[in-house]
């Protein structure tokens, strides 16, 4: 199987996930053209200027269901990556209102409107391994048949997203596939703890930061890098059997605390590190290394890029 397709859009194409995204998709030269919805800026000029009319922008609010299905309607995607949600899991431990209505919100409007316009597009939900929560040794690697129990406001979303797509594949036929993405490294996202961590080691570098600061660090996790994670989600689009749900997640099992000593190690300068409480979540999830064969088996991915060389990358573009 290797699907092709004309028009592929993609939600929160502006944002940190989006953006890569896009910019991986095009690198491709494949002759499909990207449409992205988005809400705030974000890297909207940094995409408008580096590739200029090869991609089309719409402004929108997806908590608008009107706005939703017009936009759906002009276009008639062939291919949809859901990416758009607010992504922020201590913010949603102060706002969990906030982020669990517009997240519920624009996949429920989403998948309405593909049902309502009677659609074939394929649409790629992009869940997170967050919505598997707290996990027991015996229970890891996980797999994609695990329980899904979410242990802070935004994986309570995100698991919304996955049930309803679940449900909308099951009850009206929608081709959906969902991925659930285990810890990658993404230079524009500052709210995750790689790139906070590089960021702060460039900001003291420059002399702007004396201190860096960090919240837990016993958390062990699974890691790839972006490039990977992104051919991840464009292999599932081409290969990806409809009706399933992968993980997606890397060979590369390291906890947060020596995630933060191998990225120290390739610091210009000495890093002070000290504990910020703010940061601390109330409940943390402890263990995230997935099973993916099955991920391995359906789609034929495999990591390229070397853990060293995925955090060199990531601590220059910081410094960039």
């Amino acid at each position: 199987m290797n699907r092709k397709f004309k028009k592929c859009l993609i939600t929160g194409i502006t944002g940190s996930g989006g953006s890569y995204l896009c910019e991986h998709i095009l690198a491709k030269k494949e002759k499909v053209k990207i449409y992205g919805t988005y809400r705030s800026k974000g890297y909207l000029n940094f995409l408008k200027k580096k590739y200029k009319k090869k991609i089309s922008f719409f402004k929108a609010d997806l908590r608008s269901y009107k706005r939703v299905k017009n936009i759906i309607k002009k276009i008639k995607p062939d291919l949809i990556f859901h990416i758009a949600s607010n992504a922020d899991v201590r913010k949603s431990f102060d706002e969990p209102k906030k982020i669990i209505e517009n997240n519920n919100a624009i996949t429920l409007n989403l998948l309405e409107a593909i049902r309502i316009c009677h659609l074939k597009s394929l649409i790629i939900i992009c869940s997170t391994s967050e919505i598997y929560g707290i996990v027991k040794k015996k229970d890891i690697p996980i797999k994609e048949t695990k329980n899904i129990n979410p242990v802070n406001p935004y994986s309570v979303s995100k698991a919304f997203q996955d049930m309803l797509s679940q449900v909308y594949y099951k009850c009206y036929g929608l081709n959906i596939i969902i991925t659930r993405m285990f810890s990658y490294t993404n230079a524009r996202r500052n709210n995750l703890f790689q790139t906070s961590f590089a960021k702060q080691i460039a900001q003291i570098e420059k002399g702007k930061m004396k201190i860096l600061k960090h919240g837990n660090l016993n958390s062990v996790r699974s890691i790839i890098d972006i490039s990977d994670a992104m051919e991840s989600y464009w292999l599932t689009a081409k290969r990806g059997t409809i009706g399933k749900i992968y993980n997606i997640g890397g060979n590369k099992i390291i906890s947060v605390g020596k995630y933060l000593n191998e990225l120290k190690k390739l610091s210009k300068t000495k890093i002070i590190t000290k504990v910020d409480k703010k940061l601390i979540r109330p409940v943390d999830v402890t263990l995230q290394i997935p099973d993916v064969r099955l991920f391995k088996k359906d789609v034929k991915w495999r990591e390229k890029v070397k853990f060293t060389e995925s955090l060199k990358k990531l601590l220059n573009d910081c410094r960039n």
